[in-house]
């Protein structure tokens, strides 16, 4: 005859915590990590470099940080939405190079209106090319932008013959450098206009919560009818023409325009992003994350710059932040899903 012993069930290895505790504590902070990171780093940060200098907190350096802020935020915001549907573009920062090379070229002989129409639509193209061969040809989109990122290198050269290019209308500078709002450059509050608006696509519209689903489960987004690929399409598109705006930021801001000349920004443009807590794994995040992100660049930046710290050692810290703010904001249990 057969006995049925009870077994009692073993305790749990981790233990729920009393509401108030420090369980319960440790768990509200680990939920706004994110946005608690950057904060706390923009406020370091402008302690620690007002007690170097006294000049740092003034009305010219703010000026100053703002007008690095615009490209570094627009830039980084065409990443950004990639990166939110669980790909990455490494082309950016080249196709905001073409843009700046093509405004430059085409701003006198077409005009103000129709050159910028014309370079931000370049600039969607070479966003859609991108998605396409990710899409339809199932190609990883690191590699992708990676191969667009030289191609566009060498037709910026190639249109520009090497060399800076020059332009005689003042409509750039008045666009990007002049304040509607005093002492807020305009190139600022296109920046600051541009994340609003991409903040409320994604988070107060259909697609954005069709970008969402595919970055955090592109199986189960499509399973749950949502168009994956026309969602990817979509982005990618939406990001070339984020990037061609900041090139023509960065034009207005040189007064020419520089082969090569925003390539530069791709560290700092993705330092900004995982600053910010967007995650590189996709469905994490979102553009206002990336303007605080690229506040806490932009004031690193200035501060090392303020402090004569040489540019090699800068490029050390840039990387050694990016590296920093991924192991803070990772979400490790998705991390065999970054791509």
């Amino acid at each position: 005859m057969t006995q049925n012993i009870l077994i009692p069930p073993a305790p749990p290895s981790n233990p729920p915590q009393p509401p108030g505790g420090r369980g319960s504590l440790l768990a509200r902070l680990d939920q706004y990590r994110n946005v608690l990171v950057p904060t706390v780093a923009v406020i370091a940060l402008v302690i620690y470099f007002q007690a170097q200098t006294s000049s740092f907190v003034s009305a010219d350096s703010a000026q100053n940080i703002l007008r690095q802020m615009a490209f570094l935020t627009v830039v980084a915001l065409a990443g950004t939405l990639v990166i939110l549907i669980g790909g990455i573009d490494l082309s950016v920062a080249a196709n905001a190079t073409l843009a700046g090379i093509l405004i430059a070229t085409w701003i006198d002989d077409f005009g103000g209106a129709l050159a910028i129409i014309m370079v931000i639509t370049v600039g969607a193209f070479v966003g859609l090319v991108n998605g396409i061969i990710t899409t339809w040809l199932k190609v990883p989109s690191f590699l992708v932008t990676l191969g667009m990122m030289s191609i566009l290198n060498g037709v910026s050269n190639s249109i520009s013959d090497g060399g800076p290019v020059s332009y005689q209308s003042t409509l750039l500078q008045k666009l990007v450098n002049d304040s509607t709002i005093p002492n807020v450059p305009n190139g600022a509050l296109i920046a600051i206009v541009l994340t609003a608006v991409a903040t409320i696509v994604a988070f107060a519209t259909p697609f954005g919560r069709h970008v969402y689903a595919v970055g955090g489960n592109e199986r189960a987004a499509a399973l749950s009818g949502v168009r994956v690929r026309a969602v990817k399409l979509a982005v990618f598109a939406l990001a070339g023409a984020v990037a061609a705006i900041a090139g023509i930021i960065f034009t207005g801001q040189a007064s020419t325009g520089v082969p090569m000349g925003a390539d530069a920004s791709l560290l700092n443009s993705i330092a900004a992003i995982v600053v910010g807590g967007t995650a590189l794994s996709g469905g994490v995040g979102g553009p206002h994350r990336t303007l605080l992100g690229a506040l806490v660049i932009v004031l690193l930046s200035a501060g090392m710059d303020i402090t004569s710290v040489d540019p090699y050692t800068q490029l050390i810290v840039k990387g050694a932040v990016v590296i920093a703010a991924v192991a803070l904001t990772i979400d490790r249990r998705r991390y065999g899903m970054i791509k």
